[in-house]
């Protein structure tokens, strides 16, 4: 989590930055958060709408109040238009080759060493929902998967986590026989 903090931070640029913060915030992929459409952004429900996501399949994923916070902010001074994140011709949406490099200068800015690629957003998002104890089913669908075993794949369980798991021995109250 302070490695996404320092990443997010180490973002200068604000799309770059909000780009960054909707890629973990929602758990996209990278080619989903280039398509983002300011009509996507669904407030009143805390959404955002993929549309057309891999395998052609519409989802919705969870919108972070701070997000949204974000997204305001960059609405009032940048006035994307019709893409949320527009190229150099705005008329289209910025480019996963652009998105992937302004993740790899954030990376490098805030000084972590792994976790090369922008989709390492998307298996943070996982875990981290994870760690704080939202179940695999909700996980699943958020990140628009179709089997369950896809998205296990992209957990990875911390080590606060592990050493949180009891023993259901631990659980059990049990006399002593000494």
């Amino acid at each position: 989590i302070q490695e996404i903090e320092r990443l997010l931070d180490a973002a200068r640029l604000p799309k770059h930055r909000v780009l960054l913060m909707a890629t973990y915030s929602g758990g996209l992929r990278v080619s989903e958060v280039v398509r983002l459409k300011p009509a996507d952004i669904e407030s009143a429900r805390m959404l955002i709408r993929v549309d057309q996501g891999k395998g052609n399949k519409d989802r919705y994923t969870i919108l972070a109040d701070r997000l949204l916070q974000e997204l305001r902010q960059y609405w009032r001074t940048c006035s994307p238009g019709i893409w949320l994140f527009p190229g150099a011709d705005r008329r289209r949406p910025l480019s996963i080759t652009a998105a992937q490099r302004a993740y790899e200068k954030a990376r490098v800015t805030a000084g972590i060493t792994h976790g090369a690629g922008i989709h390492t957003l998307r298996h943070s998002f996982a875990t981290h929902l994870l760690d704080a104890g939202v179940d695999l089913l909700t996980i699943k669908q958020w990140m628009g998967h179709s089997s369950l075993g896809t998205t296990t794949a992209y957990l990875h369980v911390s080590t606060n986590r592990r050493a949180a798991v009891r023993s259901p021995l631990d659980t059990l109250n049990l006399s002593a026989h000494l």
